[in-house]
């Protein structure tokens, strides 16, 4: 009865501190392959920040217009460390429209990136809404989180016997970012539309495939990265009349904080993710969501 009735507590209870706790997660969560959203239906629980979500709404609460809003912090640090890339990108694809070719690496980048980025636009302006009032639940989160992991370590897994099937090294059989043909773009892209389910990741799923697609680390994961700022912008920006109407009572100025700081989180996550992924590959990462994952279903399953 009691968490009943702290469930249908108002928005308006949510501090700062849980603000600045959650933009953190939110941040590094996003650009980590382990699911910002997961984390961010999960950790509350965990905390016994009941106040904060409402898990027993049929409609979407505030809480999670709340996760949304903060992903306007996540794109900008996106954008500030790839400016130079999507200057580019867009000068790129100006000239390309204009001329009606494609001439450079960076035109080809630039389709690729609005070609990957149409099949998750569409599904997520339809379907968004009823999957996330639907699925965005700790035990849903929890399940989710480990077939992520799953995920993670079947890319892996599949990526090591190709290249030992060709005997050479990664950098010398996976193809490069530009000459990435444009069908494998939209299936890298696609693969997003796992990320509406709160426990898969965004960058987690596409950057498996990528892997799968012949693509290495470092090229899968910036495209990853470019890939998914468009889309986590155009979330956020959306979310913002619900964040200034009735799901945003009281809880404006949180919003804001807990934004700049998810931004900052975000850009220092990017910043790190780039230089580790130049050596290294998802199995930590794999191996963390299907452990996090696996005990968290036994928790919310069975003792909660």
């Amino acid at each position: 009865m009691q968490h009943m009735l702290l469930a249908a507590t108002d928005q308006s209870h949510m501090t700062y501190f849980q603000a600045i706790v959650i933009g953190i997660l939110q941040g590094v969560t996003e650009l980590f392959p382990v699911s910002s959203l997961g984390h961010s239906v999960i950790l509350p629980q965990l905390f016994g920040w009941d106040n904060i979500v409402n898990q027993e709404s049929s409609s979407e609460s505030g809480y999670l217009a709340f996760l949304v809003g903060l992903h306007c912090g996540t794109a900008i640090a996106l954008i500030v460390f790839y400016f130079t890339d999507w200057k580019e990108i867009i000068a790129g694809l100006w000239t390309s429209t204009r001329t009606r070719k494609i001439e450079t690496s960076t035109q080809r980048l630039g389709w690729l990136l609005i070609v990957g980025t149409i099949p998750v636009a569409i599904v997520g302006l339809l379907l968004e809404h009823k999957i996330r009032t639907i699925f965005s639940k700790p035990l849903y989160a929890s399940v989710f989180l480990f077939l992520n992991g799953f995920v993670l370590l079947f890319a892996e897994r599949v990526r090591k016997s190709q290249l030992q099937g060709t005997h050479r090294r990664r950098n010398e059989v996976a193809p490069e970012l530009a000459t990435l043909p444009m069908k494998d773009g939209m299936l890298v892209g696609a693969s997003q539309i796992l990320a509406l389910f709160a426990g898969f990741s965004r960058s987690g799923v596409s950057m498996a495939a990528g892997l799968l697609r012949g693509l290495n680390h470092e090229d899968a994961a910036k495209f990853t990265f470019l890939l998914a700022t468009p889309i986590i912008l155009a979330a956020g920006v959306y979310k913002l009349p619900d964040l200034l109407g009735p799901n945003g009572k009281g809880i404006v100025g949180q919003v804001i904080v807990g934004s700049i700081v998810a931004g900052l989180a975000a850009y220092g996550a990017i910043r790190w993710l780039s230089k580790y992924f130049e050596t290294k590959t998802l199995l930590p990462f794999g191996i963390y969501c299907l452990a996090a994952g696996a005990a968290c279903t036994v928790y919310f399953g069975f003792f909660n």
